[in-house]
């Protein structure tokens, strides 16, 4: 048997992060526990961290400190989570951990490094699984405190995100647990080339994301609440500070003959898409049913900010974009590189509504299509050229699965 895996990560089915996408593809080899997140900064009086610590409390009552399949979990996720589909893969044994969510605070890592270290012993014995060297695999800087501690083989780091940029977050607190993780990893594995360079070169590995391209590909019935009677520009994922809202809301004005959707949780200020009535807010949706919205839109957007932290990210969506077929509208980002032929860009409202219409013109919807030989009236070689950056959004993809990313990921583990 292959040794387990120990995931500190954020919770289990939260959204679908690139640490879940490629879990999922090794719990068939290998065992998994998967340790919930214990906290990023301290919790505020306001609804949204009370929700999260009342959530975490249930799940901490219901789960008895560990050990029930993740899928249990699932039928709560958000509209962007890695909710479990048919079909799908062994899920790992999730961890809700009782911790106090404090990172920095002295006292505080001592009380829950004893305490996560009693919930994972107590999991790896009923799992029989206390003779084997497991490694270690932090997506989050607050489970270094764990090292050494679980008698492992090899400690990786999982580096998604630029932490520092992220809000949210305690960053000073965070700034210093990444710095130790890094110092005491056997290999760092970073998401982007701008995350690549914050580490070391001798251990730190470019692992791009990856794309479930079977899930995208295959077509999928239309949704039943997308609007009709206008093309639609549409974006899935957290509605979060990063999302550029008055761009959106600026665009919808000088498009209203198009439908905007925008779909995932709501976890910032909206107040400049409001009283927009081509702007539609529909809420979470599991991640497996974005299919079903994403191929019958017309233009998928990325309307991100320009901060640190999308300069550093590596979107999972534009890979999912591409692998749906569909034309791509985004602001500028560094992440872009290597699909910059596919992809329509503008960097204000002006540009951002331009590139959506061009966006539109290699669209391979029938209306999209003779509305443009209509208006236009082009000779027969231009009209067949529209058919082809469908194909190349496709293939540009074909050989970044999630699958081949872990394999990859594999190859890594096997060398530890």
């Amino acid at each position: 048997m292959l040794p387990p895996l120990i995931v500190f990560g954020e919770d289990w089915g939260a959204h679908p992060s690139s640490t879940q996408h490629l879990i999922k593809r090794l719990t068939a080899e290998r065992p998994v526990i998967w340790v919930n997140s214990i906290g990023l900064r301290r919790p505020g009086f306001n609804r949204r961290d009370l929700r999260r610590v009342w959530q975490k409390l249930r799940a901490l009552l219901q789960h008895q400190f560990a050990t029930k399949p993740a899928a249990n979990q699932a039928e709560s996720a958000p509209a962007t989570s890695a909710t479990t589909a048919p079909n799908s893969p062994p899920q790992p044994t999730v961890i809700a951990p009782l911790a106090l969510p404090l990172p920095g605070v002295g006292w505080a890592r001592a009380i829950n490094r004893r305490l996560l270290r009693r919930q994972i012993r107590r999991t790896l014995q009923q799992l029989q699984l206390t003779d084997c060297q497991p490694v270690l695999w932090l997506s989050l800087p607050t489970g270094v405190d764990l090292i050494g501690q679980l008698n492992e083989r090899a400690v990786i780091y999982y580096c998604g995100d630029d932490f520092s940029a992220l809000s949210g977050v305690d960053h000073a607190a965070v700034s210093l647990l990444e710095r130790e993780l890094a110092e005491k990893a056997d290999l760092i594995l970073a998401a982007s080339p701008a995350l690549v360079q914050r580490f070391p070169a001798d251990k730190t590995q470019l692992l791009p994301h990856g794309v479930d391209i079977r899930l995208f590909s295959t077509p999928q019935a239309r949704a039943a609440d997308l609007p009709s009677g206008k093309p639609i520009a549409g974006f899935y994922g957290s509605i979060s500070e990063w999302i550029d809202t008055e761009l959106l809301a600026q665009t919808a004005e000088r498009l209203p003959h198009w439908n905007f959707v925008l779909i995932g949780p709501i976890q910032t200020d909206i107040a400049p898409l409001h009283g927009k009535p081509n702007i539609f807010l529909l809420g979470p949706r599991p991640h497996h049913a974005l299919p079903s919205y994403v191929q019958h839109w017309q233009v998928s957007m990325l309307p991100f900010r320009d901060n640190a932290q999308i300069r550093a990210c590596n979107p999972l969506k534009l890979r999912e974009y591409l692998a749906a077929q569909k034309p791509v509208a985004s602001t500028d980002f560094p992440a872009l590189d290597g699909y910059r032929e596919l992809v329509h860009v503008g960097t204000d409202a002006d540009r951002f509504t331009l590139a959506i219409q061009q966006a539109a013109l290699d669209a391979p919807d029938t209306q999209t299509f003779h509305d443009w030989l209509a208006q236009s009236s082009p000779d027969w070689e231009a009209v067949l050229a529209l058919t082809q950056p469908r194909h190349a959004r496709g293939e540009s993809v074909s050989q970044q699965s999630w699958e081949a990313r872990a394999d990859d990921l594999n190859r890594l583990l096997d060398r530890l």
